[in-house]
């Protein structure tokens, strides 16, 4: 679980990954990452990575964003693109939001996953607002509830992230660039003007 919000291991995100850890510990074992507080680069994490069957991503919303701890690593991920550490392995995305733009940032996360080389199975990406958790507690056994993501749904997340990663596909990969992707593209000399 790498958890990327900016509260780290004392935030609402981690509170979140704790009811899904808990679901998931029944059938695996759980390495949780807080970014925040964690120095590792993700190729100092390879080896810990490599041993993953499967992936939790984690983040609060920023400005219709994900945290800058996430940022950072998927920034220095760059030259683990389409490795062993990511190929086909089932990542699941949890996302917590005060009121608007999680959505946002779940479907945007999946897809740079699914670039990096993750499989994203079903029902595996889970948003949970500040404005549903009120409306639990205040209105219980509202008719509507059902139309909230709820902590509940956790196991649904659990469930099929373990059962993606029971089912190992061989896949294959694009050519990518591992010499040097932080390099210089543009200079002085040779820029649009």
């Amino acid at each position: 679980m790498l958890n990327g919000s900016l509260g780290g291991a004392c935030g609402n995100t981690s509170a979140v990954l704790q009811s899904l850890q808990t679901s998931l510990e029944k059938r695996a074992s759980v390495e949780v990452v807080h970014l925040a507080s964690d120095v590792r680069t993700p190729e100092q994490l390879r080896e810990r990575m490599l041993m993953a069957g499967a992936f939790v991503f984690a983040t609060g919303t920023y400005w219709d964003s994900w945290g800058s701890p996430m940022q950072r690593f998927l920034e220095q991920s760059t030259e683990l693109e389409a490795s062993d550490v990511w190929l086909g392995k089932p990542a699941a995305v949890v996302v917590t939001m005060h009121s608007v733009g999680g959505k946002g940032v779940l479907s945007r996360l999946q897809g740079v996953l699914t670039t990096l080389g993750c499989s994203i199975p079903p029902m595996t990406g889970f948003v949970y607002s500040l404005a549903a958790h009120l409306a639990m507690r205040e209105a219980p056994n509202s008719a509507h509830l059902g139309d909230f993501w709820q902590l509940a749904d956790l196991e649904t997340v659990a469930h099929n992230l373990l059962e993606a990663a029971s089912h190992r596909a061989n896949y294959d990969t694009w050519v990518v660039d591992r010499r040097n992707p932080h390099r210089l593209w543009i200079s002085p000399g040779n820029a649009i003007t």
